[in-house]
């Protein structure tokens, strides 16, 4: 487990209102983790869709494939080119669907593409005439999930189809497991059931290729006995894993979420804070004012009902959170002043605040927690490694220099992309 971080400089990050550290250290510490149960000889394909689960796909990215990721794995091509736009050279891989409209620029950054259906094969066939290239298709099989991929019956229909097709060539199958609790539910045994009852006739016939992919985070740390040639990592890669999971007290958490206080003031018994005056003041209470609300990332739900970090010490949002911003008692709060940093999610001192936390008070799960740090919330990049040079943008490009900066904001991978 890595070292806590000290508390956060004031001195760095006092230009900005509402910043994210996401630290990249811990990433590769849980990459390093994700690879030791998975073994030497499995594939991680790192899920970076969303925005990363909010942490900045780019950057992440980039720096998954200077700690060895062999792909990385979205949800939609927008995602992918935008990885690609930025230099990434790594194999990307589009675990949903495609719309029509986007799969000509899909081929041609040489983006890998799920396939479901074998209208969608025809389709590729016939686009990939133009493009001039072989296209490379993971066969996606549906055994439980109920979203997309085709149905195991059709499956080897569809593999015999790849096998035919003078353009199209087979990366790998992959199903979608369903289950939280991975590999101790009955339906993710039910669910591997399906997945070899084509996968065997596969291998009998000599159809298979590439990888073959099934195992998420959850599934990785329960210990599911067949990894097969690559695993799909998502949360767990952001130090977040329900508590209940083995392993979970082993990684890192990779986002925090700060603000720093931008007004005091001073209230007397019986005044309200907030819309609709949902908390009223029991005493005299100094009152902290953060301009972060629900569009950065903090539950509604906390409202009257969270807690943020000042100095070292657990303090209590009161009233609604709004919009734009939030407020807390901060009243036991020795010293306190503007320009003080308040940590939402993650470390200050000796107290922490984790996304599982918050996830239990609002009644929803992690992921949505990391997912709705909103655009306007600056991530700032922190431990990354000074090596000579990155993936150039285009071929034949130059590639240019990584800064050495021991802390980089996101401006600052602009230029080095």
């Amino acid at each position: 487990m890595l070292a806590p971080r000290a508390s956060p400089s004031l001195a760095l990050v006092n230009s900005f209102r509402v910043w994210a550290d996401i630290d990249l250290d811990a990433l590769a510490h849980n990459l390093a983790r994700i690879g030791q149960l998975a073994g030497p000889a499995v594939r991680r394909i790192l899920v970076v869709k969303a925005d990363a689960y909010g942490h900045g796909a780019v950057a992440i990215a980039h720096h998954a494939v200077r700690c060895g990721v062999d792909a990385l794995g979205v949800s939609t091509s927008s995602e992918a080119l935008e990885l690609r736009d930025s230099g990434v050279r790594a194999p990307i891989l589009i675990l949903g669907t495609v719309l029509e409209q986007e799969l000509s620029d899909c081929l041609q950054n040489q983006v890998q593409i799920g396939l479901h259906s074998m209208d969608r094969l025809r389709r590729l066939e016939r686009m990939a005439r133009h493009s001039g290239g072989p296209v490379r298709v993971h066969l996606k099989i549906d055994t439980g999930m109920g979203r997309l991929g085709v149905l195991p019956e059709r499956a080897l229909e569809l593999l015999r189809a790849v096998r035919n097709s003078r353009r199209l060539v087979l990366g790998g199958v992959m199903t979608h497991m369903a289950a939280a609790d991975g590999a101790r539910a009955d339906s993710t045994r039910a669910q591997l059931e399906r997945f070899e009852s084509v996968l065997a006739p596969a291998r009998r016939e000599g159809l298979l290729a590439g990888w073959v992919h099934c195992a998420n985070s959850a599934c990785l740390f329960t210990g599911m006995p067949d990894l097969y040639d690559a695993v799909r990592p998502g949360i767990s890669a952001y130090g977040v894993l329900p508590p209940e999971l083995p392993g979970a007290a082993e990684l890192a958490p990779v986002l925090a979420l700060r603000a720093q206080i931008v007004y005091l003031k001073d209230i007397g018994v019986g005044a309200p804070v907030g819309y609709d005056g949902t908390w009223v003041a029991h005493r005299r209470t100094r009152v902290a004012t953060l301009p972060l609300g629900y569009n950065d990332g903090l539950p509604w739900r906390l409202s009257n009902a969270g807690w943020a970090l000042v100095r070292g010490r657990r303090v209590p949002l009161i009233g609604r959170v709004s919009m734009d911003y939030a407020t807390l008692d901060v009243t036991d709060v020795r010293g306190v002043r503007v320009g003080d940093v308040a940590t939402l999610i993650g470390r200050d001192g000796d107290e922490q605040i984790r996304v599982q936390e918050i996830a239990r008070a609002v009644g929803t799960i992690p992921y949505e927690v990391t997912c709705s740090v909103g655009k306007r919330v600056r991530r700032i990049y922190r431990g990354a490694p000074s090596l000579s040079a990155e993936p150039a943008a285009r071929a034949g490009q130059a590639a240019a220099p990584i800064p050495s900066a021991r802390h980089l904001s996101e401006s600052a991978f602009e230029p080095m992309l």
